[in-house]
């Protein structure tokens, strides 16, 4: 890393600290976990797959898991081709101002941190949500899920104040809990088989996860789905995953822990989420897998499984563990957007900044101020959508519309900020891509391999561009009982403003600030700073 010392930030261009990242605390594992806690297996299984089944490719709902764990992992290889020569925190920020200039590199980072930001008030939401409701129906208890939202955000910022390997910890816990019950409840099936047997051709096959769900086949009543809508959430399942990037300077060995974490979480949950959402429907067999899929509690897909396979005592674990997921998931994106704020904050051309935000805790070394400030802007959040945001519910047989506040963190929270972060990520992706192909083959840093530098990003940014077009085509009906929001239809506008203010930040420091510019980006572990 760059120097460290105890005194205070010096000079533009040098940006020491008084202490930096804790270097070489945390191992493959540890990377691993709080990675794949990010994409909140628990979650993406519960709420992404009915999704899928009932409105997107039905049955061929696996085959869109497998399909989009080919399109990521090609992308991934082209990820992990840089990672293996720049080691930074600020992760996307670091490798896109490598491969295509400190301009795209701020603007990309700016993006990737509001799209990290967003994604705790997302996962708060949901978070939320789910408590209140556990709490309702298990206990009859009526708390407001304002008093969860705000209690979680805080809890949050106090245990990412400490070392990272505390998170690393609790996120370690929780993830394997979510794996454990999920694989036993995809075991008991594989062993039971399911009504209509296996249907492997049906699902699991690339093939399927381009066709649309056929309603009648099914004895349903359900609209015809759409093969994009399936597609576009086995992407979203995802999300997080890029993270191991951001611990690279925490970690024993980066340049093949990060390389490895990565590809392990992309394959890993790739097959993962392949193998589950296929058993679920093996289990419910093809029609209850529809039916359930377009209820009223599209959840109990999953519940009643679990309680037909493995009883009662796993029902309730379940049920925790959707509160408790949301919670580490939260917690997870918190590490991420925090490690981003101070990445941008340790290259500020004000000492003030550096001195603060762009610093460490000499205890914990954690970036304990940049941790603050995404709390804060978390509990912001979070009163903003509960003073000004309401869910309008349809009204039964023509019924006027009712307003539903306790839908609110669920249907704006959760579902709409993690569609305006999702998009967000999506095009940092992408751009991402053109800035490997950029660094081996344009700048030529280093030799870059023709297959794993070239071939895999281009098909890995074609396969976001794809994403992304599904996400647009289908964003009304991603957004659900929240497309009627103002914050769901200024969406563009979000994307444009950051990247327009990041852009400009950019120019305004090439002219006013130039050994700042020349900077951006370059804050990297010592064995892999490079400067260009």
């Amino acid at each position: 890393m760059t120097t460290q010392d105890p005194a205070p930030t010096a000079v533009p261009g040098d940006h020491r600290v008084n202490t930096g990242l804790k270097a070489g605390a945390i191992g493959l594992v540890s990377v691993l976990f709080m990675a794949v806690a990010n994409a909140a297996p628990i979650t993406a299984m519960s709420f992404n797959v009915p999704i899928a089944i009932g409105y997107g490719n039905g049955l061929g709902a696996p085959a869109g898991f497998l399909f989009a764990t080919v399109v990521l992992t090609f992308f991934t290889i082209g990820f992990v081709s840089m990672a293996k020569h720049i080691t930074t925190t600020g992760a996307f920020y670091g490798f896109i101002s490598h491969g295509l200039g400190q301009v795209a590199g701020m603007a990309s980072g700016l993006l990737a941190t509001v799209a990290y930001v967003i994604f705790e008030g997302s996962l708060i939401g949901g978070f939320a949500y789910f408590a209140h409701d556990a709490m309702k129906t298990s206990f009859d208890v009526n708390i407001h899920w304002l008093v969860f939202a705000l209690a979680g955000a805080v809890l949050i910022g106090v245990l990412t104040y400490y070392s990272v390997t505390l998170t690393a910890a609790v996120l370690g816990v929780t993830l394997v809990s979510e794996v454990v019950l999920l694989a036993a409840l995809g075991i008991s099936v594989l062993i039971k088989g399911g009504p209509d047997g296996y249907l492997f051709s049906e699902t699991v096959p690339i093939g399927p996860a381009f066709g649309n769900l056929d309603a009648q086949a099914f004895g349903t009543a359900a609209a015809a789905g759409t093969a994009a809508i399936g597609i576009f959430f086995a992407f979203w399942s995802w999300v997080g995953y890029e993270t191991t990037a951001v611990y690279g300077e925490e970690s024993k060995d980066p340049a093949h822990i990060v390389p490895r974490a990565t590809l392990i979480a992309v394959v890993g949950l790739g097959l993962f989420y392949t193998f589950m959402s296929w058993m679920v429907i093996v289990g419910q067999g093809k029609t209850k897998a529809v039916e359930y899929s377009i209820s009223a509690a599209p959840v109990d897909l999953w519940l009643t499984l679990v309680k037909d396979n493995l009883g009662g005592v796993a029902l309730g674990l379940y049920k925790i563990l959707l509160v408790v997921g949301s919670f580490a998931c939260a917690m997870a994106f918190h590490n991420a957007a925090s490690r981003y704020i101070y990445a941008l904050g340790r290259e500020a051309p004000w000492a003030g900044v550096r001195n603060t935000v762009g610093s460490t805790t000499a205890a914990h070394q954690s970036p304990a101020v940049a941790s603050w400030i995404q709390m804060g802007i978390t509990i912001l959040l979070t009163v903003l959508f509960f003073l000004f945001t309401a869910v309008s519910v349809p009204g039964a047989d023509g019924a006027a519309a009712v307003d539903t506040p306790e839908l609110v963190p669920y249907v704006n929270m959760y579902g709409i900020l993690a569609l305006i972060g999702t998009a967000m990520i999506l095009i940092v992706q992408t751009i991402c891509s053109a800035a490997v192909i950029s660094y081996f083959f344009v700048k030529k840093v280093h030799p870059g391999n023709v297959l794993w530098s070239l071939v895999c990003p281009l098909i890995g940014g074609a396969g976001m561009i794809y994403a992304l077009l599904l996400l647009w085509q289908n964003r009304a009906f991603a957004a659900g009982l929240g497309a009627g929001s103002k914050v769901f239809t200024f969406m563009p506008g979000y994307i444009v403003v950051t990247l327009a203010l990041g852009i400009g930040y950019a120019l305004w420091l090439r002219s006013a600030h130039a050994d700042t510019y020349n900077e951006i980006g370059r804050t990297t572990l010592a064995e892999a700073h490079e400067r260009s």
